[in-house]
């Protein structure tokens, strides 16, 4: 038996998880866990890191990147800093928010929302709603 994705979305598609796990041999392993964001969460994150970054909250001037670096951080996301082919200038390294679920997505586009929020950030998403 080849290795099964199936994605909890229908009642058919449940049955048929049921089905793989009973004809499955001793010692399968079965994995379930949170789907992984979604393709509009990621667009929403980097239009909202945009926003942020021209915005320069705290006269701050960062890059997206470093903004996502931040805000990942700022949930308990392991980031991993390295040095620079120079020897000295640091870069993030270890994180990935394509490995984040989506609750864990959405955890992260609020802690974006609050902080751009609190500092006065003009969402460009919601002016163009």
């Amino acid at each position: 038996m080849a290795g099964q994705t199936v994605i909890l979305r229908t009642d058919t598609q449940r049955e048929f998880a049921k089905s793989l796990i009973a004809a499955a041999p001793v010692d399968a392993v079965v994995s379930i866990k949170e789907g992984n964001r979604t393709p509009d969460q990621n667009a929403k994150m980097w239009a909202m890191l945009s926003d942020i970054s021209r915005a320069k909250p705290e006269g701050r001037v960062w890059t997206t990147d470093v903004w996502k670096s931040a805000f990942m951080h700022s949930l308990g996301h392991e980031i991993l800093w390295q040095h620079g082919l120079d020897g000295q200038t640091p870069f993030p390294a270890g994180f990935r928010t394509s490995r984040l679920n989506k609750s864990q997505m959405s955890d992260l586009i609020e802690v974006i929302y609050e902080y751009g929020s609190r500092h006065g950030v003009i969402w460009t998403e919601r002016a163009s709603a």
